[in-house]
């Protein structure tokens, strides 16, 4: 077994824990290192794409009865146009100074957040999940990291944990289909993401389980803390790498 399949194997169970765990960052955690092992980043997002497809799908099966889908098309039909123009125009797109702005602009939304969490209420209004839509459209698109901008939505307009869990990985799961059809017409969906695919497929497995246990023991007061604090490890990251 070659280097590279234990670490995609170990970067899934990572990955699959944390969005499990918390309802996203899936492809924060991976996209730290998965481009260092295939030949372009666009193949790299591919394939993150993939495996958080079959996480999210898992999730959704299993908790289908809290999604509230008058709430979710708004916000998903933005995401999927918005992403399709991002994932079209990544090979033309300098993204280093964009990648900073956004680390810093996370970091700084998240302290802001977890603050004022019990003033602030976001309304299900069109224009709030069009906006949040369009914000993680393009952070999905360009750098395969959809989870904060909708996070951020979902958090403080579902009523429970569960609600937020549902609803959110109906979200990622039907924009990740959309976004890997549209990186196979780019040519993102070669030969070498299906077979990487499959060695990380049992570390997704072994993620979901453990984050899954997690989940249900974390009390509902303290899980919006988890998140935010979550979503500022995020901007650092994107920051770093």
């Amino acid at each position: 077994m070659s280097s590279i399949v234990i670490a995609i194997f170990l970067l899934s169970i990572g990955a699959s824990f944390v969005q499990r765990t918390t309802g996203f960052g899936f492809g924060i955690f991976i996209m730290t290192m998965l481009p260092f092992f295939l030949p372009t980043y666009g193949e790299a997002t591919t394939l993150s794409g993939l495996l958080a497809i079959t996480t999210s799908a898992v999730i959704v099966w299993r908790m289908r009865e809290y999604v509230t889908w008058k709430r979710l098309w708004p916000i998903l039909l933005t995401f999927i146009i918005i992403s399709s123009i991002a994932i079209f125009a990544l090979t033309r797109i300098e993204d280093h100074i964009l990648r900073q702005i956004l680390g810093v602009v996370l970091i700084l939304i998240s302290i802001y957040f977890a603050v004022y969490s019990q003033r602030i209420k976001l309304p299900t209004t069109k224009k709030v999940q069009v906006g949040a839509g369009t914000l993680s459209g393009l952070m999905g698109g360009f750098f395969g990291m959809q989870g904060p901008p909708a996070v951020l939505y979902f958090i403080q307009s579902e009523p429970t944990k569960e609600h937020y869990m549902a609803m959110t990985q109906t979200y990622f799961l039907i924009g990740n289909v959309m976004m890997t059809i549209v990186r196979a017409y780019n040519g993102f969906l070669t030969t070498t993401v299906l077979t990487d695919y499959c060695f990380g497929l049992g570390g997704v497995i072994i993620g979901t389980a453990l984050g899954a246990f997690v989940f249900q023991h974390i009390p509902n007061r303290i899980f919006r803390y988890i998140v935010y604090a979550y979503i500022a490890v995020s901007g650092v990251i994107i920051l770093i790498i």
